[in-house]
């Protein structure tokens, strides 16, 4: 089988390279081509179960949507989830080899070396086309040694790169050119262009620079992609806190944005509602009155409890509750909403027992097995709604005789609600994302007007949208003779 591998590397982290995969993905699938997207390294605490039961970036889980292929633990074979400002829990090949600071992962390369292009050979054997994605910039001089993520990789394998860079945060000649001075000769000639992503206005007067980037390298540029408003997919790890929905005076929905939050990708169905006012609070910022709190997931929890008691939350939501409001709390922010948090192994921090918010009677224990579970089942509702989400933790909850919130097709449950019906608390991660489930929710916690909206069917549309856009703007025939077409 003839081997076909491009590399997208951007001058900066958020210069587009996620997207820019995706779109390439659904571009080369829509050909009728066999295509698996690839990150050698990622770092972000978004992330989502594969199929054959391993933990991957979002983005990446993402990128299998658009090549229309099912996520493989091979597509993202290391992922660092930050847990700490120093240190991280390293995911190797969709499992947990434990938290790591960045002088020992530093060590611990090698290792995570092996099972990149293990993953790649893997993914190789599969598909004849693989599309790479870098982590932030080959240009970052203190990462060069042993790396894994950027250029040390597309050398290994001998892959072809392109660069893009973000021309709205400005000064993108300087990033492209700055990046290229940084590299080594062999690493600029793998270089084989530039894609300029985000650009507003007449691109007539963008091409003097185009014209003199060109002549200045010796490279061409691939296409220059215009500012996609009201674009929107699931982020790889940054937070939009624009994306508001302030016309929307229906319903407010509040969640504090944790310093270590994780898996807010859960809140896309409510910020993308048509309905629904969604904020994510900030630190030190005042906390508005809502019809719904959600307290979401935590890759720290004795750190965040700490953080929310002390940006006064805990009386707020008791406030709130007091008022008739509802709460839901989602795989961590379901342990802070319990008594206590018992983290006896130190899986998560020096901190072996926290006090919850004890608005439910239960308690939780860290345990050194992560849970991996792609889940299907119904919310505990009269009448029932369909759930299909995911479980990704280590904490071990009992419930006890709380009336549980999902019953999941294999007759397990999950979660709990409370005897007065103001809280309900789930491990399951996609708890919206099912447009039944999402309104029944919505119902529950006071919203009866809710439109019913299908988040499958948006990434759907904003993933062909993404790649008409690439087919319009990219040279498709010099990307083809990159890929060896």
């Amino acid at each position: 089988m003839k081997q076909h591998c491009l590399m997208v590397q951007g001058c900066t982290s958020d210069a587009g390279k996620s997207i820019l995969v995706a779109g390439l993905c659904r571009l080369l699938s829509r050909r009728g081509f066999s295509v698996a997207p690839f990150k050698p390294q990622n770092m972000a605490l978004n992330s989502a179960v594969t199929a054959d039961g391993g933990e991957i970036g979002r983005a990446q889980a993402l990128q299998a949507m658009a090549a229309q292929v099912p996520p493989s633990l091979h597509m993202n074979p290391v992922l660092l989830k930050p847990n700490t400002d120093t240190g991280a829990q390293v995911i190797l090949q969709g499992h947990s080899a434990g938290n790591l600071n960045a002088g020992d992962y530093h060590q611990y390369k090698p290792k995570a070396a092996e099972a990149v292009f293990d993953s790649f050979q893997i993914l190789t054997q599969q598909f004849p086309f693989v599309m790479v994605e870098g982590a932030g910039s080959p240009a970052e001089i203190n990462l060069r040694q042993g790396d894994i993520a950027n250029m040390g990789f597309a050398e290994e394998v001998d892959c072809p790169v392109i660069l893009i860079a973000d021309i709205d945060r400005g000064g993108v000649f300087a990033h492209i050119v700055g990046t290229l001075a940084c590299l080594s000769e062999s690493e600029k000639n793998r270089i084989q262009g530039f894609v300029i992503n985000r650009f507003r206005g007449d691109i007539a007067l963008l091409q003097d620079g185009l014209d003199w980037l060109e002549q200045k390298t010796q490279k061409p540029v691939l296409g220059v992609l215009p500012y996609l408003h009201g674009f929107h997919l699931d982020s790889e790890d940054a937070i939009q806190m624009d994306r508001r929905n302030t016309e929307a005076q229906t319903f407010k929905v509040v969640c504090p944005l944790l310093p270590h939050i994780s898996n807010h990708t859960d809140l896309d169905p409510l910020s993308l509602h048509p309905e629904i006012d969604f904020e994510f609070i900030k630190h030190d910022r005042p906390i508005p009155p809502a019809d719904l709190i959600i307290l979401p997931g935590s890759k720290n929890i004795a750190f965040d409890l700490k953080w929310l008691k002390q940006q006064g939350w805990a009386s707020h939501i008791k406030q709130h509750l007091r008022y008739g409001g509802k709460v839901i709390g989602i795989c961590g922010g379901l342990q802070m909403l319990g008594k206590s948090i018992f983290d006896p192994l130190k899986i998560e921090s020096e901190q072996t027992e926290s006090a919850g918010l004890e608005l439910l009677n239960y308690s939780t224990t860290l345990e050194l097995e992560k849970q991996l579970i792609n889940r299907t089942g119904q919310l505990n509702f009269e009448p029932a709604a369909k759930v299909v989400g995911y479980e990704i933790h280590q904490g071990v909850t009992d419930f006890g005789n709380l009336k549980p919130a999902i019953k999941f097709d294999n007759q397990q449950t999950d979660g709990a609600i409370s005897a007065d019906n103001q809280i309900l608390v789930s491990y399951c991660h996609g708890l919206f994302d099912e447009p039944e489930a999402l309104q029944a929710l919505l119902n529950w916690a006071g919203l009866f007007s809710a439109e019913a909206y299908d988040l499958n069917q948006h990434r759907e549309k904003q993933i062909n949208r993404l790649a008409d856009m690439l087919e319009n703007n990219l040279n498709i025939p010099l990307l083809d003779s990159i890929l060896g077409l």
